[in-house]
């Protein structure tokens, strides 16, 4: 298995995942082809591929804002989960964060999705309890 940056080329693969996973939600806008290589132009060094035989198996998005990091679509392909790639994936990314100055790093994940918030949590990202996200669409294309 193969950890290596994400880019655009990845993105028919990449999306395929993403549709396949459980608890990842897709925005028209934000998760087009175009959505994606706006952020990976903007976050070139913290997203990666995991790759195996030259199958793209897992995905993570990581940006940061200069103050914190944000973590996005960590997803590994069903029949190569509980192997350590979404770990692999998580640790690159955070150590990419760090190298860039970023102390702190946030995802949202769907409460429905069991199996990611348990390895999210396994990970060292408990639920926040004392907070609460809102969150406001600006552009009403982006379903």
């Amino acid at each position: 298995m193969n950890i290596r940056i994400l880019t655009i080329e990845d993105y028919d693969a990449a999306y395929s995942l993403w549709k396949s996973s459980q608890g990842i939600g897709l925005r028209t806008l934000d998760d087009s082809e175009t959505g994606i290589r706006k952020f990976l132009e903007r976050n070139p060094h913290t997203c990666f591929a995991a790759e195996e035989n030259g199958e793209l198996v897992g995905t993570i998005l990581g940006g940061n804002d200069g103050r914190r990091g944000y973590i996005y679509h960590v997803a590994v392909k069903a029949s190569f989960r509980d192997q350590g790639i979404g770990k692999s994936l998580l640790e690159a990314t955070e150590k990419a964060l760090i190298q860039e100055g970023i102390n702190k790093s946030a995802l949202i994940s769907m409460k429905t999705n069991v199996g990611g918030n348990r390895f999210l949590k396994a990970c060292g990202y408990p639920i926040r309890e004392d907070i609460v996200y809102r969150n406001k669409d600006l552009n009403s294309e982006n379903t």
